[in-house]
């Protein structure tokens, strides 16, 4: 059999630290794609989420934060609770990223929009 072990190539993309207190139960994958210049509302997750962008780039800011400009293989994640000020699709084309919601037991929101 092959040695095939030479042929992998792994690159750590974010390592993202939940509370300890938080049990996941199941993950509910999503692919989404943003309009080019596409804004999203102010909103925050019950859950955590992590992701990837795959094509175009987002703006990206959690409340308070600075923003963050992020291009395609870069990873992001999203604490629980915590109010997403920006997550819009930036330059000329269509952004897509997979997002990772990480829910507890019985938990089915994913996402809250928020009114300021």
């Amino acid at each position: 059999m092959p040695d095939t072990r030479s042929r992998v190539a792994r690159k750590e993309l974010l390592t993202a630290r939940l509370s300890p207190e938080r049990a996941v139960a199941s993950v509910e994958v999503h692919e989404v794609t943003l309009e080019a210049g596409q804004p999203v509302p102010l909103h925050l997750h019950p859950c955590p989420v992590v992701g990837v962008i795959r094509s175009g780039a987002i703006a990206f800011q959690i409340e308070g934060q600075p923003v963050q400009h992020l291009r395609p293989g870069e990873a992001f994640y999203e604490p629980a609770g915590i109010r997403v000020a920006r997550f819009d699709a930036e330059g000329e084309g269509p952004a897509t990223f997979t997002a990772f919601y990480l829910l507890a037991s019985g938990e089915r929101e994913v996402i809250r929009l928020l009114d300021r």
